[in-house]
């Protein structure tokens, strides 16, 4: 039984590519940006080794039928291969879901490993063209990457160059079996718990964001001194502390304005904006599009 064309729907404009090179990899984030759960379906034309994350939700992705599917959280992958030249990619997102998914070419795929057939699992099954659908756990590293590949924004010829290389790292992490990898020692972090204050320090200036505390404050609330706050939420997220919240608030405006509840003037005020011409500024340099336009736009 093939998959219910009334319930997954085609890929909705949400969906970024955000690297493309033709016999090598495709690189494409899916985002489920409403307050719904949505089931979409986008078609492949060509034959790939399919990598998948969930970067912060319980989400599934199948494959032509709804039961051959992965079933992912924040703390695994999924790798699938199947050696059809076609093949419909059916996405179950949660509301605010976000998955990257890494296709790379199967010709691609073999000459990047070819004399490396005993060091991962299931080459053999790639190279004899068997199904495989696989889930295992993300290394704290391989967490890293991922977060810079979303938060890092370089824009122009760096850009792909960027991407490329950040390919090429996670499918090194993704691939390694080495004892580090498996007892999922993180090395730019000195231990789990650093980690954890980390993504502490995150929620907390999320939910302080019109008013966030100091570098200074916000180190003793976490119980980090300021430089490995610094250090490892920049190793951590791609970027600083407040060019991260400055990105969320431009990005959480933009949710706002599509709910049209609210006014320019008051959005800029519940982001932590005492005057809207910053706001607007600011949501222009990063958007490239004033708030206005973007309300019409949508």
């Amino acid at each position: 039984m093939n998959f219910d064309n009334t319930k997954f729907k085609n890929i909705d404009k949400s969906t970024i590519c955000l690297f493309q090179e033709k016999g090598t990899f495709t690189l494409v984030n899916l985002r489920n940006d409403s307050e719904n759960t949505i089931f979409q379906q986008f078609k492949l034309q060509d034959n790939y080794i399919q990598i998948y994350f969930s970067l912060n939700k319980k989400v599934s992705i199948a494959f032509n039928m709804e039961h051959c599917a992965v079933h992912l959280t924040p703390e695994d992958s999924g790798l699938v291969y199947f050696k059809d030249d076609s093949m419909n990619v059916l996405t179950t997102l949660p509301p605010e879901g976000n998955v990257l998914g890494l296709l790379i070419s199967v010709p691609y795929f073999h000459s990047l490993f070819a004399n490396e057939e005993d060091s991962f699992f299931n080459f053999d099954s790639i190279k004899r063209g068997r199904p495989i659908i696989e889930e295992k756990v993300s290394s704290a590293s391989l967490k890293i990457v991922l977060n810079q590949i979303i938060e890092k924004k370089i824009h122009g010829a760096l850009h792909n160059i960027y991407m490329k290389g950040k390919i090429y790292e996670l499918l090194s992490l993704y691939f390694n079996i080495s004892e580090e990898t498996e007892s999922d020692h993180c090395p730019f972090m000195a231990n789990e718990e650093t980690v954890f204050q980390i993504k502490k320090a995150k929620d907390i200036i999320i939910e302080n964001m019109a008013n966030p505390p100091s570098l200074e404050e916000l180190s003793k609330q976490v119980g980090l001194n300021i430089k490995k706050l610094k250090m490892g939420f920049k190793e951590f997220y791609g970027t600083p502390v407040f060019t991260f919240l400055l990105n969320y608030k431009l990005d959480f405006s933009k949710k706002l304005l599509k709910d049209n509840k609210l006014n320019v003037s008051e959005i800029a005020i519940q982001i932590g904006y005492s005057n809207s011409s910053h706001f607007i500024s600011a949501f222009k340099k990063r958007f490239n599009i004033t708030p206005k336009q973007f309300t019409k736009q949508d």
